[in-house]
């Protein structure tokens, strides 16, 4: 048994996938830190010295005022913080992905000659149309 699940790890690309969901959750880590400590707080500052990701529209009052726990506020500035880091991490992948995953390019097509009753391509050494029969 576990030959056999030591062999699905190996021979399919689980173990890749594993591998890319741990460097991607740890690039997460790392980004939410560049978004909430490194791009936010000069945000923050040119917008009038502001905490961003603390701004929120409270609905109602916690009891006792000001409890978070017990507050119901939409948290705009989280929202904003998160959907930035999402445009990095998007970017990121992007650019990855084209430094790793070459595309090869599309193969040449072969010679053909074109029939001159119906326009179909044949092979250049083709006798008949394959579309129409006619002699070429």
């Amino acid at each position: 048994m576990w030959a056999e699940f030591k062999a699905f790890l190996l021979k399919t690309n689980a173990m890749a996938l594993a591998i890319g969901v741990i460097i991607g959750a740890a690039l997460g880590a790392v980004v939410n830190s560049l978004v909430n400590d490194i791009v936010m707080p000069p945000i923050g500052m040119l917008l009038g010295k502001v905490d961003f990701a603390a701004q929120k529209y409270v609905l109602q009052q916690g009891t006792p005022p000001g409890d978070p726990a017990t507050e119901i506020a939409i948290r705009y500035g989280a929202f904003v913080n998160a959907v930035i880091a999402f445009v990095i991490i998007a970017f990121v992948v992007w650019r990855l992905s084209k430094m790793f995953i070459r595309e090869e390019p599309a193969a040449a097509a072969p010679p053909s000659k074109t029939c001159p009753y119906c326009k179909e391509a044949n092979a250049v050494d083709a006798t008949k149309c394959r579309a129409c029969a006619s002699s070429i």
